[in-house]
């Protein structure tokens, strides 16, 4: 299982939100470039970067700040927020970008991300970013009728290869992870999915580990890893000693 650290990038800035709140917003570095070197020595593999200004205005705002940590920092990067055209997916791949990551796009044109699979099938991450069960949109500002539960059979059958499942209301919150909605998603699709929201200490990486024969590739930590909650270096060795 691979540990994603998370960079959330607000006007140039690394921040965390609580519950996807834009008016909730602790900010830790200033720099994203040292942030993303500093988990890069901590052994991290991959880096879970967002735009948090383009997943809130629909249009990339930090896409240039994204670009030179994918030229400076040699692990690839998994990168979403305001991501809804092709000409922002094609600058990002050329730009070296490992993963690209699609939100409300999906929601709003199935045909798009039938367009980009066929194009990129390896290179394209959906996010399902959730309450209670039900799809959020528009950086977690609005949310949608879709059942989680649904979409995910849609997406297999479109043949989607990567799946991001975040529980909005652990999101920030140091409560640790929704165990009991991964178990749904995992059993209602084969996509590998990589769990967001709520991941605060060692045990609760523990138990996404017990997820991975059921299709958990993977787990995003933000704010746990910024206040020494968990120690990113552990997380990874632990994952590591269970592949």
């Amino acid at each position: 299982m691979i540990i994603f650290p998370a960079i959330d990038i607000k006007n140039g800035h690394v921040v965390r939100l609580v519950q996807g709140k834009f008016d909730q917003v602790t900010e830790y570095s200033k720099d994203p470039m040292m942030i993303a070197q500093q988990w890069k020595r901590m052994g991290a593999t991959w880096i879970h970067v967002v735009d948090l200004d383009g997943a809130k205005t629909g249009q990339m705002q930090n896409i240039q700040t994204i670009l030179d940590i994918a030229k400076n920092v040699n692990i690839p990067l998994q990168v979403g927020g305001g991501i809804r055209r092709k000409e922002d997916i094609v600058r990002l791949i050329e730009g070296n970008i490992g993963r690209i990551v699609l939100g409300t796009k999906v929601i709003e044109d199935r045909p798009f991300l039938e367009n980009v699979l066929k194009l990129w099938p390896k290179k394209i991450a959906v996010s399902l970013d959730c309450s209670n069960g039900f799809v959020a949109q528009r950086g977690w500002t609005q949310t949608s009728n879709i059942k989680a539960v649904d979409l995910v059979k849609d997406l297999e059958k479109m043949g989607l290869n990567f799946l991001i499942y975040t529980d909005i209301a652990r999101d920030g919150m140091l409560t640790g992870p929704n165990i009991e909605e991964l178990k749904k998603i995992l059993t209602a699709t084969k996509i590998p999915v990589i769990a967001s929201g709520g991941v605060s200490n060692l045990e609760d990486i523990k138990k996404l580990l017990a997820l991975k024969s059921q299709g958990l590739i993977g787990a995003i930590t933000g704010k746990a890893i910024y206040e020494g909650k968990l120690n990113l270096d552990e997380a990874i060795k632990l994952c590591s000693q269970s592949a």
